[in-house]
């Protein structure tokens, strides 16, 4: 099983969070999705929200949320009252399912909406906002996977039937650290050379058998 930023509990208040900050910031303050989506992903905002930092994810509304964010970047806007209504938009929906997806996935959400931007998540409404949220969480990987093609080391893994959790155990590098080398947000070819032996032992492989030929690795 995947280790997930923060605990499920947060999750839902998490979701509705961002889910409001995205209706407030497209629908309130009238930005286009992808400006605001852009300023939320290279914000500090959008890191310490990933890492299920309290004051983020559940000590603030959606409003105040994408206030930090949009200031922080210094983003152009016009305010006004908090705005945060009953019935929700297909912006909300936008927000609160790359919530969702960025806690299950572990990606970063400049990497996320590197891939889909908030525009193409938010066009996503009519097909997927009544479906299970794992229907969303397919295509986000299909999208994913087709930007960030399988690394060498996870392919390596499923293929020897490993989870993340078993190799972890066998061969002693942490799951994080496995986490970080597959979603390339570590690379893997600046490793220790302990750290790439205890992999290739235990998935009986060569350390060249590990290592990129292109490295796309989040700053």
């Amino acid at each position: 099983m995947a280790t997930r930023a923060y605990d499920n509990d947060y999750l839902m208040g998490a979701q509705r969070v961002l889910g409001d900050a995205v209706d407030f910031a497209v629908m309130t303050l009238e930005l286009d999705p992808d400006v605001f989506g852009s300023a939320f992903a290279v914000s500090d905002v959008s890191k310490q929200f990933a890492r299920g930092n309290p004051r983020y994810v559940a000590g603030m509304n959606g409003c105040e949320l994408a206030r930090v964010a949009l200031v922080s970047t210094n983003t152009s806007f016009v305010d006004t009252d908090d705005v945060m209504y009953i019935d929700k938009s297909p912006e909300f929906w936008g927000g609160w399912a790359l919530a969702y997806y960025q806690w299950y996935s572990g990606y970063s959400f400049i990497k996320i909406l590197d891939v889909a931007p908030l525009s193409r998540i938010i066009e996503m409404y009519p097909t997927y906002h009544e479906m299970d949220i794992m229907k969303f969480v397919e295509r986000m990987q299909l999208l994913m996977n087709v930007a960030y093609p399988l690394t060498r080391l996870r392919t390596k893994r499923e293929r020897c039937g490993f989870s993340q959790a078993d190799l972890a155990i066998d061969s002693g590098v942490s799951i994080r650290q496995i986490q970080l080398f597959e979603q390339r947000q570590r690379d893997i070819n600046k490793t220790s050379a302990d750290t790439l032996l205890r992999l290739c032992r235990s998935l009986h492989c060569e350390m060249e058998d590990l290592m990129e030929t292109q490295t796309m690795v989040d700053a």
